[in-house]
């Protein structure tokens, strides 16, 4: 398959497309905080894989840790340019405040305050660790395909890995613990 898509097969590309695509987005809606953008990430990761076939090395097994790598560096992107477009922003003078009426609409469920943990807990991971935590675990990848699609040594992929899930527990835990947790957990009125 790997020759196949090197020489522009749109089949074997349709194919690889089928096969990967829903891990691809799996991964980005965790990479990115959610559904919201993930299926425009799908779309940049099969496209710059179009892009740079010519590229992908002849040998190997699966492509999902080559897409994922794509993806991981489609998302680094993103991030760069929201954040100047936000620093661009931050240039232009206020507007007047809208009132956001969210938290108002929000349900004050147990699971959601647990999501809403986990959720935070992995953003505060550092990007690296929360590469690898995604990689490895969301998305099952084993450490040799965490390293290839991250370019970074196995040894490298298993400390993160393992730093990742301490800091993961010992956040998602005191996230719980903050006030405005409880009141969800409890059914608290704010």
């Amino acid at each position: 398959m790997r020759a196949r898509i090197r020489a522009g097969d749109a089949t074997a590309f349709a194919d690889l497309f089928d096969e990967h695509a829903p891990a691809v987005y799996r991964h980005a809606a965790w990479m990115d905080g959610g559904p919201a953008n993930a299926e425009d990430v799908v779309s940049l990761t099969f496209l710059e894989a179009w892009r740079i076939r010519e590229t992908l090395r002849p040998d190997g097994e699966s492509l999902r840790p080559w897409l994922l790598g794509i993806a991981t560096n489609v998302l680094r992107n993103r991030r760069r340019a929201a954040r100047r477009h936000r620093a661009a922003l931050s240039r232009l003078p206020p507007g007047d405040a809208v009132p956001d009426f969210a938290d108002e609409v929000v349900g004050r469920l147990h699971d959601s305050a647990q999501l809403a943990a986990a959720t935070a807990a992995l953003r505060a991971l550092r990007r690296a660790d929360r590469e690898v935590f995604l990689l490895c675990v969301w998305q099952q990848v084993d450490y040799a395909a965490a390293a290839e699609a991250l370019g970074i040594p196995i040894g490298t992929v298993r400390s993160r890995l393992s730093r990742a899930r301490t800091r993961l527990r010992a956040l998602a835990e005191a996230e719980l613990h903050r006030p405005s947790a409880r009141l969800v957990l409890t059914g608290e009125e704010y």
